[in-house]
């Protein structure tokens, strides 16, 4: 149980009282009703829309139901005081024991403190990441990539069984002009003189060693054959040393994949699975030949003016209606993202979520809409777009890298500034907002640097008791001493407040769990990580409120205990992340 969950149930009961009184009608629905943390502490601690969300359906005054429910929990024994504000809202001041019990619940579960079971164990696929295999990830596909991993570790804190996946698109023309790329590399590495790299091929310097691995398992081979005889074997060999250097890149942020999914084996083999789909759509009405409009104030590269194969999208709220064959008879990648997703369907996946990046916002509609109607409206699926990273340094934009051609590479970034900052920074800002990404400010050590303040925080609070030791050696201070504090010594105003915070964290981890959100647990760790700091400050100033108080050792163990708690709550946090929680900072 937490603190906040302890006064739900108290407002849950009183409004039933409200009910038995004919204050409320017996079937009123409370489920709106919501309790959050004041926005300033003289409002008290804790805030109830009770009263206005009840009031219409009640047919009551607003203020009327919040004094009703006030003149109830201000006899509850963990309430200090109740007051009503403004139009009808409920303000509560609990009880200090409220917030020390806090510190014993933490310190009785340990890691355990704020996981939920809001998602059931029901099963979720994360898909992120996803890019082309054509050459190493840039620094976009990062912010995607750790944006996914850490909504994946989210997920499965809160109670989902969690996959994360891959979509490999290796069945589209990049993968053709990723094989004329490497072969032009290869001739290169046997000595013919190649001149510039032609427009339309990827100039980047990373296919060199590919080519030389290429040359040295297969020497001269493939040097007089005709492209249609090279191609297949040379596009094959290509794919899979980026699918092996995208999985490289991505573990130095120590992120790992369950499933990689490849778009050509949705036509591979003997099962033409995307052909299936559009076959199983057409059995419910939902396929047609017909013509489309050309799009207003744009081009689409599937529109064509023909009669052809379409997908009724806009019967699940699409814009328009989506071609599903090309005019050569091949599927469009609409028909083969389909088939994908109806694959995941049938692998269980009643909850999708799939991470795009900026230039894939178009297509979420289609996308919605194709899972409405493959699952019958059974599933959900949803979309999480991440906006674009500026890369800086100083302030100033960073130029492309040579190795990649075109763009700064994910590895360059990780191996300049490191894993943490990276994976911190990039979820410390909304995921559909642009983000800037200086290579300087994040390796600061300074408040301005917030991965660096919410690690040091961590660190801090280990050093407490690595002083205590030194301080009183012969005092206690092993878990089992700590469970045992005397919390109610825990009072002064900086305390309580930390206290306060830490008491937020399960709630934290639900709300952002279900919204999908995992920025909110960096906003919260750098909340927290200010109390700390702050709190240290004061004791600076005021030596009574410092943890280590030689005079008085039961304080010192209370404070020692608060100060557990709250690294735990960080270190859960950042674990979260993907980030470390170091014990000392060098």
């Amino acid at each position: 149980m937490n603190a906040l969950a302890t006064i739900e149930q108290r407002i849950a009961a009183a409004l039933e009282t409200l009910k038995t009184d004919g204050m409320l009608p017996a079937e009123i629905d409370t489920r709106n009703v919501d309790l959050e943390a004041t926005r300033d502490a003289a409002h008290g601690d804790l805030a109830s829309n009770a009263a206005m969300v009840l009031a219409k359906a009640a047919r009551k005054k607003p203020r009327d139901i919040a004094e009703a429910l006030k003149a109830i929990l201000s006899n509850d024994p963990l309430i200090a005081s109740a007051e009503v504000a403004g139009p009808g809202f409920l303000n509560l001041r609990l009880q200090p024991s409220v917030w020390q019990q806090v510190v014993a619940d933490i310190l009785a579960v340990g890691k355990a403190y704020g996981r939920a079971d809001i998602g059931g164990g029901e099963a979720v696929n994360v898909e992120y990441v996803s890019a082309n295999p054509t050459g190493p990830m840039h620094v976009g596909h990062c912010r995607g990539a750790v944006f996914g991993d850490a909504l994946a570790n989210l997920l499965a804190f809160a109670g989902w069984k969690v996959t994360r996946e891959y979509y490999i698109n290796d069945a589209g023309a990049q993968v053709d002009v990723l094989a004329r790329s490497l072969y032009l590399r290869y001739l290169e590495v046997m000595g013919e003189d190649i001149g510039d790299i032609p427009e339309g091929l990827y100039p980047g310097e990373y296919l060199i060693p590919v080519a030389s691995d290429l040359a040295m398992e297969h020497d001269t081979v493939f040097m007089s054959l005709r492209e249609e005889t090279w191609l297949p074997f040379i596009r094959q060999f290509a794919t899979d040393a980026m699918l092996k250097m995208i999985k490289d890149d991505l573990a130095a942020l120590n992120i790992r994949h369950e499933v990689f999914f490849s778009e050509r084996s949705l036509t591979a083999d003997q099962r033409d699975q995307v052909g299936e789909t559009i076959e199983s759509l057409r059995k419910k009405g939902l396929v047609y030949e017909g013509r489309l409009e050309k799009p207003k104030g744009h081009d689409d590269e599937e529109w064509e003016d023909r009669e052809q194969t379409l997908f009724k999208s806009t019967d699940f709220g699409d814009d328009v209606d989506r071609a599903l064959m090309k005019s050569d008879g091949s599927y469009t990648y609409f028909a083969a993202d389909m088939a994908y997703h109806r694959s995941k369907l049938e692998r269980g996946f009643l909850h999708m979520i799939n991470v795009f990046g900026a230039d894939h916002s178009g297509y979420i509609k289609r996308m919605k809409a194709a899972v409405k109607a493959l699952s019958d409206g059974k599933a959900d699926l949803d979309i999480k777009v991440c906006q674009l990273v500026r890369l800086l340094r100083n302030g100033e934009p960073v130029k492309m890298s040579k190795r990649a051609g075109t763009f700064v590479t994910l590895r360059e970034v990780v191996d300049e500034v490191g894993r943490d900052p990276v994976r911190f920074m990039m979820l410390y800002r909304k995921n559909d907002a642009t983000l800037d990404f200086d290579l300087a400010k994040v390796v600061e050590q300074s408040k301005d640097n917030p991965v660096f303040y919410v690690q040091y925080a961590h660190a801090r609070a280990h050093s407490v008791f690595r002083n205590v030791r030194e301080a009183m050696p012969d005092l206690d201070v092993s878990a089992s001493a700590l469970a045992k504090a005397d919390l109610s010594l825990i009072s002064d105003v900086g305390e309580l407040e930390i206290l306060k915070r830490i008491a937020l964290w399960p709630r934290i981890v639900a709300g952002a769990a279900r919204a999908h959100e995992p920025h909110r647990i960096a906003f919260y760790l750098y909340e927290l990580a200010s109390l700390f700091h702050g709190h240290w400050t004061r004791g600076t100033d005021s030596p009574h409120l410092r943890f280590i108080r030689l005079e008085n050792p039961g304080l010192t163990v209370a404070r020692l205990a608060m100060v557990q708690a709250c690294a735990q709550v960080i270190a859960s946090g950042l674990d979260l992340l993907g980030v470390e929680a170091p014990s000392e900072m060098r």
